[in-house]
């Protein structure tokens, strides 16, 4: 992912939290097979964990997650693991984390600009969490491993689903969570022999909130209301967006 000066985030506990806001990563690899393609990607939701929460030079975290078996992306991490001989990848893998909010950019917005010169040209708004790391699979069905691994991910990843999206933790007169406890372990049980667990060692991470930074003043500030006249809801978060982080971008400057 391209991260020009202007857009990029590195504050490593600002990405964590986007991570959190934003767990459906789409899990990305690059590893040659004679049996399928070697670019594969998947939507998965992801789990962090988090060894140092105040970190800020580099990162100290593990994504965990799950695939379907009979996902041909999981047929290529099992074939690498199997020729390895060790559950751990050489291969780098890459998660790519999407903020909900992203819109098209009229040049019809920049008031300062295009009266000036003309010298303007449509774009993209967006944000986006990138993360490389090694990857470890757990595929072996017989393994207390595997096993241990894909109930913990199973519970974690619902209660963090549950309280989190829904807001179902049980107090304050809020309905209490679904847990995977609720279904029959027999049926959960051969669930989890369908799906394999995966776990990513963050090694490289970075951000990149384009939200109208690299603009003049005037433009920018014409993009902030052209999106609140638009009188839409997604407009109108998409201006306060602009707007936190072009203040983010001043507090910076003056500190």
């Amino acid at each position: 992912m391209y991260l020009r000066a202007a857009h990029a985030e590195l504050h490593i506990p600002s990405l964590y939290a986007f991570i959190r806001q934003n767990p459906l990563g789409i899990l990305t690899t690059a590893i040659p097979s004679q049996n399928h393609n070697t670019i594969q990607s998947s939507h998965i939701p992801w789990i962090l964990d988090v060894l140092d929460e105040n970190e800020t030079s580099t990162p100290t975290a593990k994504l965990r997650g799950h695939l379907a078996r009979a996902n041909p992306q999981s047929k290529v991490l099992i074939e690498a693991a199997t020729q390895a001989g060790t559950d751990r990848l050489e291969e780098d893998v890459m998660i790519l984390f999407n903020g909900p909010l992203h819109h098209y950019v009229t040049p019809k917005f920049y008031v300062e600009t295009k009266p000036n010169t003309g010298k303007v040209v449509p774009t993209w708004n967006y944000s986006a969490v990138q993360v490389y790391g090694k990857a470890t699979i757990f595929f072996n069905t017989s393994a207390p491993s595997t096993n241990a691994f894909l109930s913990k991910a199973l519970n974690d990843l619902s209660q963090q689903s549950e309280e989190g999206i829904f807001g179902y933790t049980g107090k304050g007169g809020a309905p209490k969570a679904w847990s995977v406890n609720d279904s029959p372990e027999s049926y959960i049980g051969l669930l989890k022999k369908a799906i394999i667990g995966i776990e990513i060692e963050i090694r490289e991470i970075g951000g990149k909130f384009k939200m109208s930074q690299e603009l003049k003043d005037g433009d920018r500030e014409g993009v902030i209301e052209g999106f609140k006249k638009l009188g839409t809801e997604e407009g109108a978060e998409i201006a306060s967006l602009i707007r936190e982080r072009d203040d983010m971008v001043k507090s910076a400057k003056k500190a």
